[in-house]
């Protein structure tokens, strides 16, 4: 392993990449770059693409269109393969092996192993040696297979979905874990969570995916120092269109998200989004297909109900399906 991340090649780069499946479109025209050594959450509703997106980065779906680089390579190597670790959701353990016979087997099948990391990742959850994997519950399968991801010692960590039947305790072991594998060993991890809370204070690289489109990529920091939060009279000054991610009218008081970190005219209050705030604003938002996007139509505010939600949006040239198959 490369202790110096920022040596290496992006950990991972997308450049037009796309998936179709014969239902559609899971993803398509999708840029971005992780950079090697960042703790990367892929955020996105149910069908945004997000599964998708990691099976291909673990080369277990061709892409259909553009390229998927992972640190560099454009397509799987014994070498990449080696370096490369992967927890899809659905778990794939042989149900008639015990605990420990599955370590055992990712002990022999894997060039590099830390069999007191993948020990320890089992004893926190007080798993017996003999006991078979098809009687273990969900949240116990779980831990088996990050034992055998983390164990295995990658440079990239791909996990889809792993707090989902992890209890809160779980949970906050899992991330203790993965803070740790990659400020002591460089390790880049992208993992996917519909637990927006869970991934505050921890990732530092955010993808948030979203009907098949990549609408935010980058460092947190940089994504967050680049919106602001405003808060002001309902008939405050007009805002720039194409700058408004959503607005909510309570009363006689705005709330809106816009995408720039720059001081606007206006009666004002202005804030830093919390993460939390900043996806929620996108998530309600799904027209806007893209951050710079264009032609921004005006707002219709819903006459039926107090709070209403205003946001720029667009007419996209090609729709992307929101159905996304498991891989």
């Amino acid at each position: 392993m490369n202790d110096d991340p920022t040596s290496m090649a992006p950990a991972l780069e997308a450049a037009g990449l796309g998936r179709q499946y014969r239902g559609g479109w899971a993803l398509r025209g999708c840029d971005f770059t992780v950079p090697a050594g960042r703790i990367c959450g892929v955020v996105g509703p149910n069908g945004a693409g997000k599964s998708t997106l990691l099976s291909l980065a673990a080369r277990q779906l061709d892409a259909t269109e553009g390229e998927l680089r992972v640190f560099g390579e454009p397509a799987a190597t014994p070498d990449q393969r080696a370096r490369v670790a992967y927890v899809a959701q659905d778990k794939p353990l042989y149900p008639g092996l015990t605990v420990a016979e599955t370590l055992r087997m990712g002990r022999e099948l894997n060039p590099t192993w830390d069999q007191e990391m993948a020990q320890q990742i089992v004893d926190q959850g007080e798993l017996r040696p003999k006991s078979r994997i098809g009687s273990l519950s969900g949240g116990q399968r779980t831990r088996v297979s990050l034992a055998l991801a983390l164990g295995k010692l990658p440079d990239l960590l791909l996990l889809d979905e792993p707090m989902a039947d992890l209890d809160p305790l779980a949970r906050h072991q899992l991330m203790g874990t993965l803070m740790s594998a990659a400020a002591e060993r460089g390790t880049s991890i992208v993992v996917s969570s519909h637990i927006l809370p869970e991934l505050d204070g921890v990732i530092d690289h955010l993808l948030l995916v979203q009907g098949g489109r990549i609408r935010l990529a980058g460092g947190l920091d940089d994504i967050l120092d680049g919106h602001q939060l405003l808060t002001g009279p309902a008939e405050g000054a007009p805002l720039p269109a194409d700058l408004v991610v959503e607005q909510r009218i309570g009363g006689r008081r705005a709330t809106t998200l816009v995408r720039t970190g720059d001081p606007l005219d206006g009666p004002w209050e202005s804030e830093r989004p919390s993460l939390d705030e900043l996806l929620l604003c996108y998530l309600r938002t799904p027209d806007d297909p893209r951050p710079n996007a264009t032609r921004p139509t005006d707002p219709q505010p819903d006459d039926t109900q107090q709070d209403t939600t205003r946001a720029s949006s667009t007419r996209p040239s090609t729709t992307p399906a929101n159905d996304e198959k498991a891989a």
